[in-house]
Parts: C-alpha cells; sequence; structure tokens
C-alpha cells in the first residue's frame, strides 16, 4: 500500500479560534461546504468542528500553554459533510509572549491516487490503507484513528442493542489496532466480603466482590476466547489497579497467564466518575509498546463506551420503572374500580336495609296492631258473646304467629349472614313433607280462589330426601306463599321429579301471577331486596324469603333458581336436593 499524502495547497483551510473552541475566522478557498459566515462567532459544533471535541481541545490546550506548534489528524463536520482533515495547530502570542489564540491550517487527507478520503467511508474499509509487516499485522495509521472516532458516535447515536454495539466496537478497535484480543465487560457492584485481618484492596479492612463480566470480544486465532468470563475485581491485580486508577490507562507486560496475554492495556470506562465497564486490550503473540496515539484512541473509545452503556442502562432502568409504573397504575386502576364497587355495593346494602327497616317496621306493626286491637276488645267486653270472644282471641294468636315468622326470619338471615347457621341432615320423606305444605297452605289458597295443585314423580316405592325436615318445609311454605301472594287469578302448582343422572331430586313451584321484570331477577336473591318497594305495602313481606331459601337449600347441599318470562306472565322457583336412595321408577 502506498502512503497518504496531501492534496495541492490551493485546498489549504485557514481558521482562529479560542481555546475552548469559539471560531473568530474561517477561510475556506474555492466552493465551501458551508458560508464561513454561518459558524464564524459560536462554538464548534455539527456545523463546523471536530468530531472528537475534547481530544481536539486538549490538543489546543496543550499547543498554547508550551507555545510550540503540533500536528494531527481528525475527522471535521464541514456542513452536511464529514471531511478528514491533516491539521497544523499554532499559537498566535501576545505581546507579552502569552497565547490565547490557535491559528490552524487544514488540508484534506487523500490517497495514493490523489483521491479525497471518502469522509463517509467505514473504518473497517479503511484497513485497506493500513501499514504493514512481516512482523505486525495490518494496522490502521494514526492519521485515521478521528473517523474511527467518528464513526463510532455515529453507531452510539443509531444503536438500539448494546450488546451488537459493543461487539461492533470490539472487533474494530481489535482490528485496527491489530491486537491479538480485545474485550469489553460491564461492572456490576457485589456484596461486601468479611474478611479476617487487613486486606490491600483500596486500603480498607473489608472488600467488595466487584466484577467484571466480558459481554463483547474480538479475539484471533488461535487464542482462547474470554467472552461471558466473570471477574473479580479484587482477585486480578491488573483489575485492581484499573478500578484504583480509574479513568487513566494502564499497561502490563508479564509471562503469558491462562489466556496467553504478554501485554495488556487497560482503562476502566465510566460516565460521570461512576465506573460502569472495562476496555482492555491484549497482545498475545509478543511484547507490545502502545504509541501516545494508540493509548489517546483507546482512552476516547473507553469515553465513549462509557456514555453508551451510561445510557443504555439509564433506558433499561427507565423501562422497568415504565413497567413497574404501568403495574402499579395496572393496579391502583383495578384498586380504585374494586373500591367504587364496593362503595356502589356498600351503598345499595345500606339502602336495601334502609327500605327492609321501613318494610320490616310495617311489617311488625300489622300483627302488633292486630294482637294489641283484638285483645282490646276482649279486655273491653266489647265481645258479643263467648263465640265472638274466641274468634278474637284466635285472631290475636294468628298475629302472634305471624309476627313470630318475620322475627325467625330476621334472626335466620342474621345467622346466615355471621355463619352460625347450622343444618343436621337427615332422611326426609317426600311425601310426607308436601303433606304437611299441602295441610298449610290450602285454606289460604282456597280463600283467594286459587287452584292447588301437587305432582309426584312416579317411583315404585317411597322418595326420600336427604336434608333437614324443618329447614325443607320452611323453604317450600315461603317459595308457596310468595306465589300465593302475588298470584290473583288461575293458581300454584308444585310438583317434584327425579334428576337420573345426578341422584338428586328438583322440586318446582310454579304461579300464574305478577312475574318478575327480566332486568330484576338476578338480584332477587340478594337480602332484603325487593322487586319494588312500593309493592310491600301491598302484598306485604321483608324481602329475606328467597335470600333464607336460596342459603337453606345452599347449605343442604342443592341449589335454587328462579325463572319468569316477565312482568305479567307469571314466575317459576326450582330447588335441588340430593336423594337419600334412589328410588326404583315406574
Amino acid at each position: 500500500m502506498g502512503e497518504i499524502e496531501v492534496s495541492d495547497k490551493s485546498l489549504e483551510i485557514v481558521f482562529t479560534h479560542t481555546a475552548d473552541g469559539l471560531l473568530l475566522s474561517l477561510f475556506w478557498p474555492g466552493v465551501p461546504p458551508l458560508s464561513p459566515a454561518e459558524v464564524t462567532g459560536i462554538q464548534f459544533g455539527n456545523r463546523f468542528g471536530p468530531v472528537s471535541l475534547s481530544v481536539y481541545l486538549s490538543r489546543v490546550r496543550r499547543v498554547l500553554a508550551e507555545r510550540v506548534s503540533e500536528q494531527l489528524s481528525m475527522a471535521f463536520h464541514c456542513g452536511e459533510q464529514v471531511k478528514l482533515l491533516n491539521l497544523t495547530l499554532s499559537p498566535l502570542l501576545n505581546p507579552d509572549g502569552t497565547a490565547a489564540l490557535v491559528v490552524v491550517r487544514a488540508r484534506p487527507i487523500a490517497d495514493t491516487n490523489g483521491l479525497l478520503v471518502d469522509p463517509d467511508l467505514a473504518v473497517l474499509d479503511l484497513l485497506d490503507l493500513a501499514t504493514e509487516s512481516e512482523e505486525e499485522p495490518a494496522r490502521l495509521p494514526p492519521h485515521c484513528y478521528p473517523l474511527f472516532l467518528n464513526q463510532l458516535a455515529v453507531d452510539i447515536r443509531q444503536s438500539r442493542d448494546l450488546n451488537t454495539l459493543l461487539n461492533q466496537t470490539a472487533r474494530r478497535l481489535g482490528e485496527v489496532l491489530a491486537v491479538s484480543r480485545c474485550v469489553v465487560g460491564t461492572y456490576a457492584r457485589g456484596s461486601r466480603l468479611e474478611l479476617p485481618g487487613r486486606t490491600e484492596w483500596f486500603g480498607l479492612e473489608q472488600r467488595y466482590t466487584d466484577r467484571v463480566r466480558v459481554v463483547a470480544e474480538y479475539c484471533r486465532l488461535p487464542y482462547p476466547s474470554m467472552l461471558d468470563l466473570e471477574l473479580v475485581v479484587p482477585d486480578d491485580a491488573h483489575l485492581r489497579e484499573v478500578w484504583f486508577n480509574s479513568g487513566s490507562l494502564v499497561t502490563q507486560t508479564a509471562e503469558p497467564g491462562p489466556f496467553q496475554q504478554r501485554t495488556m492495556l487497560s482503562v476502566a470506562t465510566g460516565y460521570q466518575s461512576q465506573t460502569n465497564g472495562l476496555l482492555s486490550l491484549h497482545q498475545c503473540d509478543r511484547e507490545r509498546h502502545w504509541s501516545r496515539e494508540e493509548t489517546e484512541l483507546v482512552r476516547e473509545v473507553a469515553g465513549q463506551l462509557g456514555s453508551a452503556i451510561a445510557y443504555a442502562t439509564l433506558q433499561a432502568r427507565l423501562q422497568t420503572l415504565e413497567i413497574q409504573l404501568q403495574k402499579i397504575n395496572a393496579d391502583f386502576s383495578q384498586r380504585y374500580r374494586e373500591l367504587e364497587e364496593a362503595r356502589k355495593q356498600a351503598e345499595e346494602a345500606s339502602r336495601l336495609k334502609s327500605e327492609f327497616l321501613a318494610n320490616t317496621s310495617h311489617e311488625l306493626r300489622t300483627p302488633l296492631n292486630g294482637m294489641i286491637g283484638f285483645l282490646r276488645l276482649v279486655l273491653d267486653g266489647m265481645t258479643d258473646d263467648p263465640e265472638e270472644q274466641s274468634e278474637f282471641i284466635q285472631e290475636a294468636h294468628s298475629s302472634a304467629l305471624h309476627l313470630l315468622q318475620i322475627i325467625n326470619d330476621v334472626l335466620d338471615i342474621a345467622k346466615i349472614e355471621a355463619g352460625k347457621m347450622q343444618i343436621d341432615l337427615t332422611p326426609v320423606k317426600l311425601e310426607e313433607l308436601l303433606g304437611d305444605v299441602e295441610d298449610l297452605m290450602r285454606p289460604q289458597i282456597q280463600q283467594k280462589g286459587l287452584y292447588f295443585r301437587i305432582q309426584r314423580p312416579q317411583t315404585r316405592d317411597e322418595l326420600v330426601l336427604y336434608g333437614n325436615y324443618t329447614r325443607l318445609k320452611q323453604v317450600v311454605l315461603n317459595l308457596v306463599g310468595n306465589a300465593v301472594k302475588f298470584t290473583h287469578d288461575g293458581g300454584v302448582t308444585v310438583s317434584a321429579e327425579i334428576l337420573k343422572d345426578q341422584n338428586t331430586a328438583r322440586i318446582r313451584v310454579a304461579d300464574t301471577g305478577i312475574g318478575v321484570p327480566l332486568d330484576k331477577q338476578e338480584k332477587l336473591f340478594q337480602s332484603f331486596f325487593q322487586v319494588d318497594g312500593s309493592r310491600t305495602r301491598q302484598y306485604g313481606g321483608t324481602g329475606l324469603g328467597l335470600a333464607i331459601s336460596q342459603k337453606l337449600v345452599e347449605t343442604m347441599g342443592g341449589e335454587v333458581n328462579f325463572y319468569s318470562m316477565g312482568e305479567g306472565l307469571g314466575s317459576t322457583v326450582t330447588f335441588t336436593i340430593p336423594l337419600y336412595q334412589k328410588p326404583v321408577m315406574i
């Protein structure tokens, strides 16, 4: 390969600036890629200025301090382009011998054919410009390092995956500097170890299990890979020195170890004084002296990697926090909905209980007033004969029984809601149960002029249920009583059938009464619920009957269902109960 040479002097660019990069003047021969007026009087930036600003300004400060000219090669932003320039930095001396300004002569770098180096040329393509010898593989010349840094900066801005960026950087840097191995590691602060005696880990009596995990690597054959290796900082003398001199380059030449490195150049990566990783280059085939240009390149790469790792770590934390925040918001929203639903349920329960108290007070007053009225007539001698007196006492007795039933309902629902309802299950003869219900309800049904039918299943032997006789009779009486109460024409039918596949009996109470609107049916089994509170005054009742019946049936192992086609179309209530023994069907 030929040597790099500079194009004709007619292409020489001249500009002056301050120590901190304030551009004072710019001369660009021919047709410049940007107007000098656009950038004069402002700081170096993306319109005009070095790609690696910190490296460039450090060289400027050295030129001003030592008052000696220096030459270097560096990539510069020039309008919409990036150009690789050969620079000569010279101090402008004041009368007193000090220097505050620098004048720069710059020439675009051309290859041996006189063509300017393409500013968008990838770093790996620049290896075609590399020098090589019999002793060393191809190595990129130092004046091309700025373009490598520029490409790295572009990669960092465009990269969405840290692992890809680190592997790409390790490979490119390893090839650019022709090393045997280039590794990049991420740093994790470990837990503190309690050690007997004093250790020399940062001069502390305690040390931390700080670790570096190799996450990216360039490695030439036949040397062993270190990828995914986890290094404990306190256990490695070279790493301890790197960490102790955070931000500084550490070199080491030693006898080859397990990974055959003979010369190492390492630096801790970091951001804002916080260490976050390691960049380490290994020469395994020989001892190597690192030039100033090479060490400055490694230092600059480490700085950019430190920023990239910090940014990726921050992004990962932000994503984690975002996920946690979304979960918290979702939990909060769910909790809010639950609380809102609980509030609505509490308000509905309060409304129902208030309505229940109003209706119950009415229900309690009705039998109490009847008892008081009839007994008052008897006590005041207002009866015409013993027969009428007996009739008044009988009415007072009926009112007392009605009052007792209301009180029992209230006590039952209180026990059920408190979980203190206990039911003993025994064999119950269906025929006996239906007979008692018929004897108790038929007079009331006939008084209203309704028909009352009982349909029994066709079985050879007697049908025996498994439940509690008293509670089953309470359920059937309640269902039949409701049917009679809300039926004015037609009648009530009680039927029983055997569910063959379930070893269960189903009892059905159907009426031709006022029915229930479809939108109210799902709430019928709620405690204190009544389809229409105004009807309660007309028909009586506390709104507890169906709720009590459902709980009692469920306690005995069955279930209750309600059916109605709508208002004015009658109602049907069914409940199931286990069989004590399966009968023989006819």
